[in-house]
């Protein structure tokens, strides 16, 4: 039941956010009872936090309920209350994203330490609720601000299993498919885990029962994003990250022998199984600087696989869960001197934090190939690493790119090949009078820059072409000389051009006179016959590909080769795999996955061919063929072993192929699946025959 003071604020929060709902459709009210729950039941703050929480909300942009809240409330509450209304007015861009600015505002507006957990609990709670309250581009745009922002405060307050937490949900909207992929090979190994986890815990719970020793046993999976850090950081496979498990006893012991029964229980571990010492961690003896205190030991099972033992008393767990928030947490520890400890814990910390550390430095770690950047509106944008002001120009329209004489970033001028960085709010200047420059090439990077620069460039080259062309034809009917083909590519080699619209192009820039044009033709008139004129030059009309909006979406659906599309044989698409079309001549649209080897060169090339496609949510039903090629040392019953994988998975396997020498293997399946999961199973399975070496997907 909850205290009275909770519901008071609850009810009056009700009152105020009637009406209001989320993007999914549901009651506003949804938002705060999320937060209340998190700031209660996950980190155990106290009632008046919780009340702060529907206060806040219901206060936000409604000054006249402060006076309410002041007569109705007590003052730790109301404190509360007033930090989190000035923290809710920091706007990213307004702080550019640098740690220091926004630490010192975080610190500042935090008078009472409840606030900040509040703020990152109200984070925890949008979080997860992004994929059905929040577009594609605001949850871009939330899953970054995390990443920069509220990740590192969380691992700087030690909260390291909401810092956990909100890496994997920022991961899986900033990179879905590495997400997917670490995700669907936990999955694919699960009940070999849960498998382990019993054979391994049984003799040691049996001889820790025998010993006398209280425990709670945990186990626990490396969080995703953990996981693929790891796996970019050693160059590993998913099973090969050596740490994916880890099982953890908590050992229930008075705080004067706690130290004592926890080395106990590491010395019944080592002599069970086989250590290895070099990964052997005492943070028992020399805690963390955050306080964490733990034992760490990988030994080697008699299966093979390696497992991560951790060893904590009830007092080291709950503070390692909770970091300095455990002072609310354990019971015992919550008076107002270890508040004031605390508060100035975090005061100290932040302000000791790494000066040149700026908070974009998380998300370049987590994704060093991009840039996020803002307009001055506060609109997202994703750029390629080493964008300039050119390139941003052009992501917001393209009349704006060709047009663009410079910006301003962070209200500072700038040229246009400024270089721009993550968390940059970035204005565009432009001008009438402003023409693409060929330079432009030498310093943008993203390929809609590119080639937009590349088109407006040619189209210029056109222009001056056709106008070239219409003075020499008015002249040529002036001088009443008809010009032949051999006349034409006597001038072009005259004056060493190549293609007859830079000749053209260059009459109208007057690099040729057409005075000395004139006196050749007149010579060439004297010396040979007469000729039939030159037809009209004519450029060749552009190919007739239809014009896709930016919003005309076509769906791919079951019915492959019947309604003007097929999937491209050179990469194979199945459903779940990023896609574009390509308008063909003769074969109509052509479906090519983004990771084609063939997709940089027909992007590039022709994005006037390029069609915007995406599944039917049902096409799961339709079946596509795709290869995946192999490469193994040979061994006994491989091929046996390869069977069964693609049985057990119940594949329909349309063609094998196997040859080698040297004893090295080379290998492809032809198989028929619903989904890109299904070949990503197979994968993972494939890399664990005995023997292979390299399984992908062609």
């Amino acid at each position: 039941m909850k205290p009275p003071m909770v519901n008071k604020a609850r009810d009056l929060a009700v009152r105020k956010l009637a009406g209001m709902v989320r993007g999914n459709g549901h009651p506003f009210m949804e938002h705060p009872d999320g937060v209340a729950a998190i700031v209660e039941k996950e980190i155990g703050l106290s009632p008046q936090a919780v009340a702060a929480v529907y206060l806040h909300e219901a206060g936000r942009n409604n000054p006249d309920l402060q006076k309410e809240i002041a007569e109705t409330f007590e003052e730790e509450v109301i404190c509360m209350v007033l930090g989190l209304n000035k923290i809710s007015t920091i706007n990213p861009r307004d702080t550019r994203l640098q740690a220091e600015n926004y630490r010192k505002l975080i610190v500042s507006y935090s008078t009472d330490p409840a606030v900040i957990l509040i703020k990152l609990a109200d984070r925890l709670e949008i979080m997860r609720s992004l994929a059905t309250c929040f577009s594609k581009n605001e949850q871009i745009k939330k899953a970054t601000e995390t990443m920069m922002l509220y990740v590192p405060l969380a691992h700087q307050l030690g909260l390291y299993k909401i810092k956990s937490e909100m890496e994997d949900l920022s991961f899986r909207v900033l990179q879905p498919e590495e997400y997917r992929l670490v995700v669907n090979s936990l999955k694919a190994s699960e009940i070999e885990r849960n498998i382990m986890i019993k054979r391994f815990s049984g003799p040691l719970e049996k001889a820790l029962k025998q010993a006398g020793i209280k425990y709670e046993l945990k186990s626990r999976t490396k969080a995703v994003y953990s996981i693929w850090r790891k796996m970019q950081a050693q160059q590993l496979a998913v099973d090969e990250v050596y740490d994916i498990l880890a099982i953890r006893f908590i050992i229930d012991a008075d705080l004067e022998k706690e130290k004592e029964v926890c080395w106990q229980v590491y010395s019944i571990v080592t002599q069970m199984y086989e250590p290895i010492p070099e990964r052997m961690r005492d943070w028992i003896t020399l805690p963390k600087e955050s306080g964490y205190e733990a034992l760490h030991i990988t030994v080697k099972t008699p299966e093979g696989p390696v497992v991560e033992v951790q060893i904590r008393s009830r007092r080291m767990d709950v503070a390692a869960e909770y970091g300095m928030a455990a002072h609310w947490v354990y019971k015992g520890l919550r008076h107002e001197q270890v508040l004031q400890d605390w508060l100035g814990g975090i005061r100290k910390r932040l302000k000791e934090w790494d000066k040149e550390q700026d908070i974009s430095a998380a998300y370049k770690a987590f994704n060093p190939n991009e840039i996020y950047v803002f307009t001055p509106a506060g609109d997202l944008r994703r750029l390629p690493a080493g964008a300039t002001v050119l390139d941003f120009a052009f992501e917001i329209h393209s009349n704006i790119g060709i047009r663009c004489t410079g910006g301003k970033i962070n209200g500072k001028m700038s040229q246009v090949r400024d270089v721009l960085q993550t968390g940059d709010t970035v204005e565009i200047l432009t001008s009438k009078n402003q023409k693409p420059s060929r330079d432009w090439l030498g310093f943008v990077v993203s390929g809609k820059a590119r080639n937009r620069i590349r088109q407006k460039l040619r189209e210029e080259e056109v222009a001056e072409a056709a106008s070239g062309r219409e003075i020499l034809e008015r002249r040529l009917k002036n001088w009443k000389i008809e010009l032949s083909p051999e006349g034409y590519a006597q001038l072009m080699k005259r004056y060493k051009i190549k293609q007859v619209n830079d000749f053209y192009a260059a009459i109208a820039k007057e690099k040729i006179p057409l005075q000395e044009i004139k006196s050749f033709l007149l010579q060439e008139k004297k010396e040979k016959e007469e000729k039939q004129p030159l037809a009209p030059f004519a450029q060749e009309p552009a190919a007739s590909i239809p014009k896709y909006r930016d919003d005309d979406y076509l769906i791919i659906d079951n019915n492959f080769g019947r309604i003007g599309f097929k999937l491209a044989k050179c990469c194979n698409p199945v459903v779940g795999d990023k896609i574009f079309g390509f308008v063909s001549v003769k074969e109509g649209i052509k479906i090519h996955r983004m990771s084609c080897p063939n997709a940089e060169r027909l992007i590039t090339q022709y994005p006037y061919r390029i069609q915007k496609v995406k599944w039917r949510e049902d096409a799961t039903t339709a079946i596509f063929q795709t290869t995946v090629r192999f490469t193994a040392y040979e061994e006994m019953g491989l091929v046996q072993e390869i069977g069964e994988v693609v049985n057990n998975l119940s594949l329909n396997l349309r063609g094998f192929q196997l040859s080698g020498q040297q004893g090295k293997i080379t290998g492809r399946l032809q198989i028929a699946v619903n989904s890109n999961k299904q070949v990503d199973l197979l994968l993972y399975h494939l890399k664990k025959i005995k023997g292979i070496t390299k399984a992908v997907r062609e």
